[in-house]
């Protein structure tokens, strides 16, 4: 086990580099916008690459623009110990969501090779693109190609809300790859580790330093259209009314009371898009738009929350005489870490004197897919009241710099 002292990380070096990198939105400061493919996405791509060449190290971007960053070890032929996260940020979001993954995996990759580690096998820093669903609707768009969860027709056939289509943007972009070549077999990692910042409260209310995430939470996703019938908000009588809006609002109850009923706190749901047309003030809404997160560590109690907002829906649309249609874009199985990542990252957190707990990561992350490849691990560091997807958003340089200590000695143990 590598010496901690050895592990030099320079946290003003990292926090000048977060903050540059918050400088590429399309969003006033402190908020952060980025979305794929955008000039602002496409800035911050380049000033990545700036920082990796600084380090030394090798790069290389495959067609939809997942970057990968490579320190050599002793046999470059044996699956490499892979780190990352991502970059693009939904609007009006913070800094740290993604980015202390990338920019904190490569002070690793810096801090390692600075003390002079070689491991046995090479380590890879990973930059996913498009972890947010912001553009397309589907998150994680880099790690579930790499996965091979997305198909390059399944690529193909994405638009984003003007109806460009994936591969007229990304090209537009400067990817101009074949999308057959993006996937990965399985076993061509050894392991995947994510450091991320927890987007949750639980760190810093009991004052620890580091989080050991052992299973990833499986979402969901439903795109639900409630079809009523418009007319004049005077002419028409209540007798005679098939709203949608009020359709829709008692199953965005109905979405709440699913996974309240689930007998587990671990069982989410969400109404995250609850949009009306024609949306004028003396309209009756005619239609109703509403997409709906479900989530759990355990997939089956999940499914079974979905299962009765289904059947909330039939009986909603029976009883106020509408029509409601479901669209599942996807239903993601969990992913449990392995057992000896976890180990690890305990071991090194313990090496350090740094407090450490088991959690379960209730985000989903680039991880989640990466599982289909290799065993995969997460770092948890705290998050200031456990705020994220908001410009105050914010993780202390000291908590970022421990995690990426326990990363750097993670990977190096992993590696050798």
């Amino acid at each position: 086990m590598l010496a901690e002292q050895a592990l030099a990380v320079d946290s003003e070096r990292l926090e000048h580099h977060l903050a540059t990198l918050a400088t590429f939105s399309d969003a006033p400061a402190p908020a952060v916008t980025r979305v794929l493919y955008s000039d602002a996405d496409v800035r911050a791509r380049a000033y990545l690459k700036d920082l990796i060449a600084e380090v030394g190290l090798s790069v290389r971007e495959d067609a939809i623009g997942n970057l990968f960053a490579r320190l050599p070890g002793q046999d470059d032929t044996l699956p490499a110990v892979a780190t990352g996260s991502h970059i693009d940020a939904i609007p009006h979001s913070g800094r740290y969501d993604g980015t202390v993954g990338v920019l904190g995996g490569l002070e690793a990759l810096r801090a390692l090779k600075e003390a002079g580690v070689t491991p046995k096998r090479p380590i890879e820093l990973i930059m996913f693109t498009a972890e947010e669903p912001t553009r397309f609707g589907v998150g994680c768009v880099g790690s579930r190609a790499l996965a091979g969860v997305l198909s390059a027709d399944d690529l193909r056939a994405l638009k984003d809300e003007d109806g460009r289509s994936f591969d007229d943007v990304r090209t537009a972009a400067g990817f101009t790859g074949r999308l057959e070549e993006v996937g990965l077999e399985p076993g061509h990692y050894h392991h995947f580790v994510e450091l991320h910042i927890e987007q949750g409260p639980h760190l810093e209310a009991q004052n620890l330093n580091i989080g050991v995430v052992d299973a990833i939470a499986a979402p969901a996703t439903l795109h639900i259209t409630v079809h009523g019938q418009g007319g004049h908000a005077g002419a028409v009588l209540m007798p005679h009314r098939h709203d949608a809006l009020v359709a829709g609002a008692i199953l965005a109850q109905a979405v709440e009371d699913a996974a309240r009923s689930s007998g587990a706190e671990d069982t989410v749901a969400t109404v995250g898009i609850f949009d009306v047309h024609p949306r004028a003030v003396n309209s009756i809404p005619s239609r109703v738009f509403m997409s709906v997160d479900a989530r759990d560590t355990d997939a089956a109690r999940r499914d079974e929350a979905i299962a009765k907002i289904r059947q909330a829906a039939e009986r909603i649309a029976q009883e106020r005489d509408v029509r409601i249609d479901i669209e599942t874009l996807n239903a993601d199985p969990p992913a449990t870490c392995g057992e000896e990542i976890v180990g690890t990252i305990r071991e090194a957190a313990e090496g350090m004197g740094l407090a450490h707990t088991t959690l379960v990561s209730r985000a989903y992350h680039d991880a989640l897919f990466m599982d289909r490849i290799c065993p995969i691990g997460m770092v948890f560091i705290p998050c200031h009241q456990g705020i994220s997807h908001r410009p105050d958003e914010y993780s202390a340089p000291d908590d970022i710099a421990n995690g990426v200590r326990v990363l750097a000695q993670t990977l190096a143990n992993l590696a050798s």
